[in-house]
């Protein structure tokens, strides 16, 4: 048996249009099977959970680069240690409070006059002009709880700074597949790994797959048995992605999404 731990914005669904009709094969051959499908993103809950019912996905998720995991109750036919519920979730936060990201970028900003702006000083209207996001669902963006991605105009020089000032302050810098991100210590890594090891509770021979197409997806990728790397929209490749043993999809976000997931479940599944 497989479980996926997949990326959204740029992998599952399309960098353009958010759409994920071109994995639609794939999907259907995941449910057909009764594959567990883990959504791990950079999305906010808010957002994750209407895109869950689109999908019609009843698993775990990870949402805001790791900041939480939530596992819908009674999944696990057993207790999940440091969960809380929360409206019919076991959650497991990992990330830092918002506030002191949020503090943290407008310090940046005003101390050093590094080029920065957090979702947080922007209007729904603003993000859904950034992002191609409906007026609701980058209405549902800015709840945020655990990560904050930004806008940064500046040089690398200042990007350097700006890391450093973020390691310090014991918080991290990462670049998804639209926006850079600050977080705390969390990442989809450590959140993958609390809910590999549940799934192998169920069942010690779960093998896993992973899938994503940019740098905040590597920890996640590491974590693993099988990692993909999606395309970006031009065909290229994130230069910053370079682990062993990565497959590379053949085509762009959910196309190569698809191609790949149907790979690794004829393997399996023969």
């Amino acid at each position: 048996m497989i479980v996926i731990l997949s990326d959204l914005d740029g992998t599952l669904l399309d960098a353009d249009h958010y759409s994920f009709s071109a994995a639609g094969e794939a999907l259907r051959e995941i449910e057909r099977r009764r594959i567990p499908l883990v959504l791990a993103s950079s999305k906010t809950r808010a957002e994750m959970e209407e895109i869950r019912l689109d999908f019609g996905n009843s698993h775990p998720f990870i949402s805001e680069n790791g900041g939480a995991v939530y596992i819908p109750e009674e999944y696990f036919p057993f207790s999940i240690p440091e969960s809380r519920e929360r409206e019919g979730f076991l959650v497991i936060e990992l990330g830092t409070a918002y506030d002191r990201l949020c503090d943290f970028l407008d310090r940046a900003a005003g101390e050093a006059g590094i080029p920065v702006k957090g979702f947080h000083s922007l209007e729904a209207a603003e993000i859904s002009r950034l992002t191609g996001l409906d007026p609701n669902d980058a209405a549902r963006a800015k709840r945020r709880e655990y990560d904050e991605p930004f806008l940064f105009k500046g040089s690398p020089e200042q990007w350097k700074t700006l890391e450093k000032q973020a390691r310090s302050d014991g918080l991290t810098l990462t670049r998804g597949g639209r926006f850079p991100h600050v977080t705390g210590a969390n990442d989809k890594g450590r959140a993958a790994r609390i809910l590999i090891y549940c799934y192998r509770r169920q069942n010690p021979d779960i093998r896993t797959v992973g899938i994503g197409d940019s740098l905040n997806d590597v920890p996640l990728l590491k974590t693993v048995n099988h990692a993909f790397l999606v395309q970006k929209p031009d065909g290229s490749y994130d230069p910053g992605v370079d682990l062993p043993n990565l497959k590379k999809s053949p085509a762009p976000g959910p196309s190569g999404w698809n191609q790949s997931i149907l790979e690794i479940i004829r393997e399996y599944y023969q």
